[in-house]
């Protein structure tokens, strides 16, 4: 049928479905008046009204309100209010005096009842999806005063749904995954569409999906349900053939007929990786050119293993299957490239082997199980070493040499050997790294490699000698190697044996014969093979000695041993024992070496308590202790006596006699200031005296000065004979050491000022030396009182300065 029949008959249909369910209250919900009698057949009401009287009713009484539901359209819309229902009540016969009320959810907003006919209107339009149903109260009253006629009822009014929503998936758009290569039917996502639409009442929520896009790759269940699962449609899906797909999943409703709504969402379909793909090299044969002089464990090429697939599935392993017996190269993989990197692991000889044939594989890490794919490939690696010019190689890395400690100078000690490798074949020479031979004690040929000695050598010094040897090559002087000699000093016997210290035996007095006073052994600075062994005897002249004698322990060593008893310090206290030391070497070498023996005072178990002499002439039981302690005490009372002598001294000098009669002047001292006016203490005369001057025994001064007085040694007279400064002093240092002579004069003394001071000197003598002439105008602007002694200064500022 075509669709535009299709939307025609819909629409027929639904304005009968509307016209039944309009005209349906008024059959069958027809109230009937309780103080009548009706009968109900059928669900219809038959209204006995306008019976003769007498007549009886034959049907039974029944209650008033008679209905079931009420049924609106949703969504209707019209230029009328739509009529839901009528309310009829068995009272209404006519009479006007009643009146319908309707009470409830929506009443008088959303529904309105007629109060004369009890017709109920929808006011507005209506959405299921918003409200289902509506729960009403009807009562029928006296119009005119509102009394209750008969008690109220519910009824309740439905909102018919139409199909005014389409499905909507609420979770969309989707994501999702799957393995690549899975098999038909495998699940990918489940997607879940809803509609708003009453799913009890006619096919308005039925849904059934369908793919529009996306084929033939997936598939949906149509009739799922609420929702449905995408599938795999298609066989060998390939992710390295395209990695994403966009399906457009639709949803749609009335069971997916003609005038359904619908809705669509979008899954987005990813393939996941799986090891379906071997890795292989991007060529079957690599060549190599690497320098023979190339280090250990550097990079000598790189090969590389691609896979189409990614991720850990991606990653591979490298390895030398073949063509690498001698174990020269060593494949590792990097982490972060996937290739293969060829490393040196030994060094390489141009001249024994100028090329290398590898055959290197590639494997994948991981593999998928039961695949049937080798999941490994294999190239040619063809490696050519190339030609350097090596540094000379020593025949031995270390040399080890032997010298006697008494060769002579330019003895060849031994020789070095060093080669070059390369096919040329240049000459080689040798030098001595002289930073190793600071001394310079051997020399080398350059031409041969001999090392020779250059100075003497002492085993005793230093028996090891590292020196370094370095051959370069006649043409190429950068290409240097180094070889260690090592030259061990052989021992000779060029030491005499002697004492292993100095040994100071002591002797008691009260020893027996036969007693050991020392134990000597010797130490020699050779080194024999065999070891050392020493031969001990006193000297020639000591042979018949009668105090001490020598016996051979027989381990290198000897015990001194006393002859006699009669040992005594007063007849001799120190002894002397020359005993010669000789070594097994060839020739044997043998020294002199002193024993010095002290005789002792020893307790009776042998200690010894006093080497010295002096220690007889103290008295018979007085320690050295106690002979200091009385030195100190008579040092103590010699220092008593001195000091009582020096007080007693000092008590009989007579005072300063502090007498109010006797009254001096003060003898003014240009260098000294005092203590200035409130200085009312009296002071002592002698800190006026000059500290530069002459101390010394000066004459008085209110004595005629004798006039024989000669001046002092060191002291010169002035130009009249008379020293004046010696004769001043003389009297100042007798009126001060006088104190019964009063004072008779003053003696002021002008030729000495003192030490100096900041303030400079104070005398006006220094103005006439002057060449600038001082001006007293000042004076005269002082007042009338100072005019004098302007005019006064003015008339010596005009007289002839004085001879110098």
């Amino acid at each position: 049928m075509p669709k535009r029949s299709e939307e025609m008959l819909m629409d027929l249909w639904m304005s009968l479905l509307l016209v039944w369910i309009t005209c349906v209250p008024c059959v069958s919900v027809t109230p009937i008046i309780g103080q009548s009698k009706s009968t109900q057949t059928g669900g219809s009401a038959v209204v006995a009204s306008g019976l003769g009287e007498g007549q009886r009713l034959l049907s039974r009484a029944k209650r008033g309100w008679v209905w079931n539901q009420m049924f609106v359209l949703e969504e209707f819309s019209g230029p009328d209010p739509i009529l839901v229902g009528r309310l009829h009540t068995d009272l209404d016969v006519g009479n006007k005096n009643i009146k319908y009320v309707l009470a409830g959810e929506g009443a008088g907003t959303i529904f309105a009842i007629n109060e004369l006919t009890g017709d109920i209107h929808a006011m507005k339009r209506l959405d299921r999806e918003e409200k289902a149903e509506y729960t009403l109260t009807a009562q029928v009253v006296n119009a005119d005063t509102d009394e209750p006629l008969e008690p109220p009822s519910e009824f309740i009014i439905k909102v018919q749904d139409i199909n005014d929503n389409p499905p909507q998936f609420i979770e969309g758009p989707y994501r999702a995954s799957v393995p690549e290569m899975s098999a038909v039917g495998t699940p990918v996502t489940r997607v879940t569409a809803t509609d708003a639409d009453d799913p009890v009442y006619g096919n308005s929520a039925k849904l059934v999906y369908s793919i529009l896009e996306g084929q033939p790759y997936f598939s949906v269940d149509p009739n799922s349900g609420k929702c449905t699962t995408i599938k795999i449609a298609l066989h060998g899906m390939d992710r390295e053939m395209r990695e994403e797909y966009l399906v457009v999943i639709q949803a749609k409703d009335m069971g997916g007929h003609m005038g359904g709504l619908s809705g669509t969402t979008t899954v987005t379909v990813t393939l996941t990786d799986i090891n379906d793909n071997p890795p292989k090299f991007s060529k079957s044969l690599y060549e190599f050119v690497i320098p023979e002089d190339l280090p250990i464990e550097k990079m000598g090429g790189k090969v590389k293993a691609n896979d189409r697939d990614i991720g850990e599935n991606a990653k591979s392993t490298y390895s030398i299957i073949e063509g690498d017996e001698q174990g020269m190269f060593i494949i590792t993989t990097d982490s972060q490239t996937q290739e293969g990197i060829l490393r040196l692991k030994k060094p390489l000889d141009y001249e024994s082997k100028r090329a290398y044939t590898l055959k290197v594989e590639a494997t994948n890490i991981r593999s998928e199980p039961n695949s049937g794919v080798p999941f490994k490939d294999t190239a040619t690696v063809k490696i050519v070493v190339e030609d350097s010019d090596e540094p000379p190689v020593f025949s031995k890395p270390m040399y080890l040499l032997e010298v006697d400690e008494n060769a002579s100078i330019n003895t060849v000690i031994g020789t070095v050997n060093a080669r070059d490798p390369d096919s040329t074949g240049s000459l080689v020479r040798y030098f001595i790294d002289r930073h190793t031979d600071l001394e310079r004690q051997f020399n080398i040929n350059v031409d041969n490699g001999k090392i020779t000695l250059a100075k003497p050598l002492d085993r005793e010094t230093d028996m090891w000698h590292n020196i370094t040897v370095t051959a370069t090559e006649v043409r190429n002087h950068s290409q240097i190697s180094r070889a260690i000699v090592a030259i061990r000093v052989m021992d000779i016997n060029d030491n005499a044996p002697e004492f292993a210290t100095e040994y100071e035996a002591f002797l008691c007095e009260n020893g027996k014969p036969g007693q050991v006073i020392q134990t000597v052994s010797a130490v020699d600075k050779d080194d024999p093979i065999q070891g050392h062994y020493f031969d001990y005897r006193l000297v020639p002249e000591m042979l018949n000695n009668p105090n001490f004698t020598i016996k051979n322990n027989q381990d290198n060593s000897i015990s001194v041993l006393a002859k006699h008893d009669t040992f005594r310090r007063q007849k001799q206290e120190m002894y002397f024992l020359p005993i010669i030391v000789t070594d097994n070497g060839n020739p044997p070498m043998s020294s002199t070496n002193t024993l010095t023996i002290r005789v002792c005072g020893c307790s009776k178990d042998g200690i010894v308590q006093s080497c010295n002499v002096e220690a007889y002439v103290l008295p018979i039981g007085l320690s050295m202790g106690a002979l200091i302690a009385i030195l100190a005490c008579i040092i103590l009372l010699l220092v008593i006596v001195v000091l009582f002598v020096t007080l007693r001294r000092h008590k009989n000098e007579p005072l300063i006699i502090k007498d109010d009669e006797d009254v001096r002047e003060n003898i003014i001292r240009y260098d000294d200031e005092g203590g200035g006016e409130e200085d009312t203490e009296a002071f002592d005369i002698a800190t006026l005296q000059n500290p530069d001057g002459i101390n010394g025994y000066l004459p008085r001064k209110d004595i005629k000065p004798d006039l024989q007085f000669m001046p002092r040694a060191g002291q010169h007279s002035g130009p009249n004979g008379v020293d004046v400064d010696e004769f001043i002093n003389v009297r100042l240092h007798e009126a001060d050491n006088d104190p019964t002579a009063p004072p008779y004069d003053s003696i002021q003394i002008y030729g000495y000022e003192g030490r100096g001071s900041i303030a400079g000197s104070l005398s006006s003598l220094e103005t006439a030396s002057s060449d600038s002439d001082q001006n007293y105008d000042y004076l005269r602007e002082w007042g009338p009182r100072f005019r004098r002694l302007g005019e006064l200064g003015a008339l010596v500022s005009c007289l002839p300065a004085p001879p110098s």
